[in-house]
């Protein structure tokens, strides 16, 4: 059983047609990309699943689980996580703070034994502070836990917020645009970030314009155009594709 399947998933925002008919599925720990024009209904997509907006019609299935009108806590806390492609993190809190956040999703206590501090909340917190080091340590940035989170470059920013949304212990990650603003040097790192998380075993899914992104990390590719799948296979089968390089790759299909 896949550990996502979307199926005939639609959204329309008045007479426009946003998404239509969508099918798909995201298999446990798997890298899959999702490309297509500006417009093409990518983030909207990532909106639907996630909780952010409500579909015009279709369903959404997370482990087997109907999710199709879950709110945004509720996914997190089923096992979703995402990234913007507006950065959002706390810029006035630091580094590990802003993982924090994402480790006190996960939180058993009450908000009173938390601010009353008893031994299990401090238990609780020496356990989030721990493993958001552990985060960080993936990700490169734990020797920066002290510093504000508005003073890291764009590439250290983009990294810290993928920290933030593995916090909450995913099994499923959409990561929206995560290479945008990267020098090649940041770029073929985050490709080796991605491949770490998939062999954690958690499934990205990730909307992004690098080609050579797309073609050096994804198991398969999903394409959008107008709004509709047109194109859905490995990264030869997309390259190859005619339709797809007419409606998006051109010549890019083929220097990837």
């Amino acid at each position: 059983m896949p550990l996502l399947e979307v199926e005939g998933l639609s959204k329309q925002f008045g007479g426009l047609a946003a998404l239509s008919d969508v099918d798909f599925t995201v298999d446990r720990g798997e890298i899959v990309g999702l490309i297509g024009p500006n417009g093409a209904g990518k983030t909207t997509l990532f909106n639907l699943i996630t909780g952010i907006l409500e579909p015009s019609r279709g369903t959404i299935r997370f482990n087997g689980q109907d999710i199709t009108q879950a709110k945004p806590d509720e996914t997190v806390r089923l096992g979703i996580a995402r990234t913007f492609q507006q950065i959002r993190l706390f810029k006035r809190m630091t580094v590990l703070e802003n993982v924090l956040v994402g480790e006190y999703v996960n939180t058993r206590r009450s908000y009173l034994s938390i601010f009353l501090g008893t031994p299990g909340a401090r238990e609780e917190a020496r356990r989030f502070r721990e493993s958001a080091m552990q985060r960080l340590a993936l990700v490169g940035l734990a020797d920066k836990a002290d510093q504000l989170a508005g003073n890291l470059s764009y590439g250290d920013q983009r990294r810290l917020e993928i920290a933030r949304a593995l916090a909450s212990n995913p099994s499923l990650i959409f990561l929206d645009e995560p290479t945008a603003g990267m020098n090649p040097r940041e770029t073929d790192e985050a490709m080796d970030l991605f491949r770490q998380v998939r062999d954690m075993g958690i499934a990205v899914v990730l909307i992004e314009h690098d080609m050579k992104v797309v073609m050096g990390v994804c198991d398969r590719i999903v394409v959008l155009n107008y709004g509709r799948k047109i194109a859905e296979g490995t990264a030869d089968d997309i390259r190859t594709n005619p339709q797809v390089i007419e409606a998006y790759l051109g010549q890019a299909a083929h220097d990837a």
